[in-house]
């Protein structure tokens, strides 16, 4: 059984043919934006090509984890819904210490989630934000029967969740005048995922800053909950939003937040002092 358990860990091991170096002094310089979008296609194609390498998934890979800085190793931010469809690690073939993963109804981006991001980017130092939409999601359905006259009682907290993505279904009618009912819901899908670029934007100085200066690349995708498959949208319109939202007044424009009133009380609050309370 002993020598069974070890051929696994091994096997495991083996297999991650994407992965980020072990070592911490390894991991300084990590992959080019570009160069982590391909390792995610790639991950993804082995998931739906029933060839999944399952990286990073052995104990050694929690041993590591308890010990080590995710900063060294996460390769990539992803703002997914909370749908239960979307496993986000596991379509992406990717482990612990792999993905910064956030997740709330809709993948909205409100304020909350662009802390989370900026944690993510400038902290976690991921070269990569994906923000992933899915097919069939039940948040931007319930708005656009909403929108179209149809919607139902929600409970008191919902409403302020989702929204952020009324103005992504109202631009996807606009768009379609043709389509109507629940035919609209897939384009509304795509216009959330550009609502939530920008919204991000908007809200957060630091990653427009990030953005333009190569340092972190933001893009878009959605995963088809019925096939496995992530369809990537085109990087060019992430650089349309950015320019629209550089040149809106109404944008945030302080990067930082201000100074504790009793900062030497909080030193280490910086990554790697208190990361394992606030980055899981």
């Amino acid at each position: 059984m002993k020598k069974m358990f070890a051929s696994l860990l091994l096997g495991c091991t083996l297999l991650a043919t994407t992965v980020i170096p072990a070592s911490a002094s390894e991991t300084a310089q990590k992959p080019s934006p570009d160069a982590i979008i391909k390792m995610l296609k790639e991950g993804n194609a082995r998931f739906v090509g029933d060839t999944e390498s399952n990286p990073h998934c052995d104990n050694a890979r929690l041993i590591l984890a308890g010990k080590e800085n995710q900063g060294n190793y996460a390769y990539a931010t992803v703002i997914s819904c909370s749908d239960s469809r979307v496993p986000v690690e596991r379509i992406f073939d990717a482990g612990v210490m792999d993905i910064f993963v956030v997740r709330v109804a809709g993948n909205v981006v409100d304020t909350d989630e662009a802390g989370s991001i900026e944690y993510g980017l400038a902290h976690v130092n991921t070269p990569v934000l994906l923000v992933l939409g899915h097919t069939q999601c039940g948040a931007v359905t319930a708005v656009t029967d909403a929108v179209q006259g149809h919607g139902h009682a929600l409970e008191r907290n919902i409403p302020a969740l989702v929204d952020n993505i009324e103005p992504a279904v109202k631009r996807a009618i606009a768009a379609h005048p043709t389509v109507t009912g629940k035919d609209i819901v897939p384009y509304g899908i795509e216009e959330n995922v550009w609502q939530g670029i920008e919204d991000l934007f908007m809200k957060s100085p630091a990653t427009r800053e990030m953005v333009k200066s190569g340092k972190r690349k933001v893009v878009g995708a959605i995963y088809d909950v019925g096939t496995g498959q992530v369809n990537w949208l085109a990087e060019a319109k992430v650089a349309e939003i950015l320019a629209k939202v550089e040149g809106n007044p109404d944008r945030a424009m302080e990067a930082m937040a201000p100074a504790p009133a009793h900062e030497g009380g909080h030193e280490g609050a910086h990554e790697g002092g208190h990361e394992g309370h606030s980055a899981h």
